[in-house]
């Protein structure tokens, strides 16, 4: 099938599996409803020995011989995703697979691995029954797993699939282990079946993951369309004021779009000792928090701000997206130049609906807009790397971080939420108070989404961006999206009546530029600030740090280097790979800032009226 018209397929069903439309209604010609579609693939999902962690899978696969020319090719190839969207890595799910067989007929039938995630079966039968296990013993969004307490699946990492049969009915068995009574999963239950579910492609098989167990739910209605909350593991938490607070997030994100395209959504919420972030779905999420994500408010707010950023990327990336990001390709690297958008700027939208739904004060939102511009502008790496290319090298770069990544990279979401905050004001203000962001995430939506049923080119999100702004936006495009140079913040906020101002401490302490952990008692390097002194003469990462002038650091460095004159040496003994060597080190200037939003003074009216559009003040 040509890339438009299989572009023009996904999307059609992903709108139709996602939000089933009204038709008048009509009568068969001999009155008689025609038979549902037989699914091309089933899989019969089972877990008996949890404890083990291991899934185990029976793949049956019809007419195999029509769609794949096994009668001619007397094989037919089975294929394991290497990858699962939303998550910019390879991740190399068939090392997880073991214990590969096949049948026809029920009769065993000569197979062989002709690749790191794909099985040849030699077999020219219509019908085929493939079986494997899979290890899952990793607890994240992006994995599966399972032991005695129950069971998540990410079904890139579960569930292969033959190329010739991804646009095919697929059907999903889940047999939960004994004692465990409920299953949860954004795809469509099979009317008159146990636990059996149905996507009409591969891709939204691909996009609905599947909690196993016993988890507790609850359910609201938010924008009209029911929500229902999967949770596993215990947390301690107010039901009521959690389905609460979940609806206003909720309905406050459906108003950017102004459409919801569900008919109905699901969050599977893990609670774990320590919080993984979450992964985005068609008509679900998967969010991973800690047991105390609702112990003070400052956990509540950013466990909120979690639930914003993963609900609101229904929208931007699952629909309005990048066209490199759908249909995707199982095997090898998407590449875009968009995650800022897709990514950096749905975490600009979380906060942003958070302040809209009342949960942060105006000046409780200047300061976590201040706070992301802080957090950009003090790694040296946003002075070497463009916020495109971060996006572009997420899959080498992104998600494989060493020591000198913060001198290198600058990550996608923090400045790309820095960058989705500055368009907004670019089109607050070039449009006199007449548009903002969320007109151009609706003319997105409709235009790409919705009309031509497609992701848009880079190009035609810069026409889009600056037809809504009302004029050219050059100095966003080429010098704070597209290099690594310094962004007059000013510019942006100058319309809104603020200006950024750096309130760090000018003090003359001497700075060392080097990141320390302890353990055992012993003070080893982990990080060197490019430019700083640390860089500059020669302390490395790993060194474990002795002595400074000739006394003893225990476990305290920072006593050492307190108080301090910029231009004072400083003789450091260092274990370097079991060699002690002296390094003279010459303390230099603290450059990192602390930004603060303030109030211009003497605003003008207009600028008044723009800031309280701005930040939704009435």
């Amino acid at each position: 099938m040509k890339k438009n018209a299989r572009l023009l397929y996904l999307l059609t069903v992903w709108t139709l599996f996602a939000c089933p439309l009204s038709f008048a209604n009509t009568t068969h010609p001999d009155d008689e409803t025609p038979p549902a579609p037989s699914p091309s693939v089933t899989y019969v999902l089972s877990m008996p020995e949890p404890q083990t962690h291991y899934f185990e899978v029976e793949m049956q696969i019809k007419n195999s011989a029509a769609a794949t020319n096994a009668t001619k090719n007397k094989y037919v190839d089975i294929k394991m995703p290497v990858w699962t969207p939303g998550s910019y890595l390879i991740r190399e799910y068939a090392k997880n697979v073991e214990g590969f067989t096949a049948t026809a007929a029920g009769k065993p039938v000569l197979s062989d691995k002709i690749s790191k995630n794909t099985w040849r079966v030699f077999a020219a039968d219509n019908d085929l029954a493939i079986r494997y296990r899979v290890y899952a013993n990793e607890l994240t969004v992006r994995t599966s797993f399972v032991d005695i307490d129950h069971g998540y699946v990410t079904p890139a990492s579960m569930f292969m699939y033959v190329d010739a049969l991804k646009n095919g009915l697929h059907r999903v068995v889940v047999q939960p282990y004994k004692g465990w009574k409920n299953v949860a999963t954004g795809l469509k239950s099979v009317a008159g079946s146990v636990n059996t579910y149905e996507a009409p492609d591969y891709d939204i098989l691909v996009d609905s993951p599947i909690e196993i167990g016993n988890q507790r739910t609850f359910t609201f209605t938010a924008a009209n369309v029911p929500h229902t909350v999967a949770m596993f593991g215990d947390a301690d938490y107010n039901e009521q004021r959690l389905a609460a607070d979940y609806k206003r997030v909720c309905e406050t994100a459906a108003t950017v779009v102004g459409e919801h395209p569900c008919t109905d959504y699901l969050f599977i919420v893990h609670h774990i000792p320590q919080g993984g972030g979450g992964l985005e779905h068609l008509n679900s999420t998967t969010l991973e928090t800690t047991r105390y994500a609702y112990s003070t408010e400052a956990n509540y707010k950013s466990f909120l701000s979690l639930v914003a950023h993963e609900y609101f990327h229904l929208w931007n990336v699952k629909r309005i997206r990048p066209i490199a990001l759908g249909p995707f390709d199982y095997e090898n690297e998407n590449y875009t130049h968009m995650l800022w958008l897709s990514e950096g700027c749905t975490s600009f939208y979380a906060e942003y609906i958070l302040r809209r739904a009342g949960f942060h004060t105006p000046d409780a939102y200047l300061g976590r807009v201040a706070s992301d511009i802080t957090q950009v502008e003090n790694q040296p790496g946003t002075r070497v790397q463009s916020v495109t290319e971060s996006s572009w090298d997420a899959w080498i770069k992104g998600y494989r971080p060493n020591e000198n990544s913060g001198n290198t990279t600058i990550s996608y979401y923090s400045k790309g939420s820095v960058l989705g905050s500055l368009l907004n004001l670019a089109i607050l203000a070039g449009s006199n108070g007449e548009r903002t962001m969320d007109d151009l995430m609706r003319y997105l939506y409709q235009e790409y989404y919705k009309k031509q049923k497609r992701g848009f080119t880079d190009d035609e999100f810069r026409r889009a961006a600056e037809q809504i702004a009302g004029r050219p936006l050059n100095d966003f495009f080429t010098t704070a999206l597209n290099t690594a140079d310094p962004i007059n913040y000013n510019a942006y906020f100058e319309p809104v009546g603020l200006q950024l101002t750096n309130v760090a401490a000018k003090a003359q302490d001497g700075y060392l530029g080097a990141a320390t952990t302890v353990v055992n008692g012993k003070v080893t390097v982990t990080g060197v600030r490019r430019g700083s002194a640390a860089y500059t003469d020669g302390l490395n990462v790993s060194d474990e740090i002795i002595s400074v002038n000739g006394l003893r650091v225990g476990d305290d460095l920072l006593r050492f280097i307190s108080g301090r004159r910029v231009g004072d040496t400083v003789n450091l003994l260092v274990n370097r790979a079991g060699q002690l060597r002296e390094l003279p080190i010459k303390l230099s200037q603290n450059t990192l800032v602390s930004y603060r939003l303030e109030p211009l003074p003497n605003q003008t009216a207009k600028q008044k009226a723009l800031y309280e559009k701005w930040l939704f003040i009435k």
